[in-house]
């Protein structure tokens, strides 16, 4: 059976660090793109990172210089550092994955879990407050 478990979300104030993880089973991890996707309410899902089988790696412009995307094949983690959190980063996370890679679009969509990735977590939430 296909996992993928966020966890680390949490409250933090602006300004503040959180490292959300994502762990994964049932799929071959290391041959797989993967991506952070976030949701906040009334907005739609957008790409916030990803990162390829080969290892090369995306980031929306918003999060460059401050969200570092990475991965640990011998534990089957995925990581996403977050620093300098703004009140914008405020959303679900989800942590998506794919073992078959393939030109992926980077468009915002309406509700994760449905686009582009085969495997969908159920998403931990961070807030961000002043």
């Amino acid at each position: 059976e296909v996992q993928l478990v966020e966890s680390g979300g949490g409250s933090v104030q602006a300004g503040g660090s959180l490292i959300l993880s994502c762990t994964a089973s049932g799929f071959a991890f290391e041959d797989s793109d993967m991506a952070w996707y976030r949701q906040a309410a009334g907005v739609g899902c957008e790409l916030v990172a990803s990162i390829g089988m080969d290892g090369s790696t995306f980031y929306r412009d918003s999060v460059k210089g401050r969200f570092t995307i990475s991965q640990d094949n011998a534990k089957n983690k995925m990581y996403l550092q977050m620093n300098s959190l703004k009140l914008e980063d405020a959303a679900v996370y989800y942590c998506a994955a794919d073992p078959f890679s393939a030109p992926r679009s980077r468009a915002t969509f309406q509700n994760c879990g449905q686009h582009n990735y085969n495997y969908w977590g159920q998403g931990t939430q961070v807030t961000v407050s002043t």
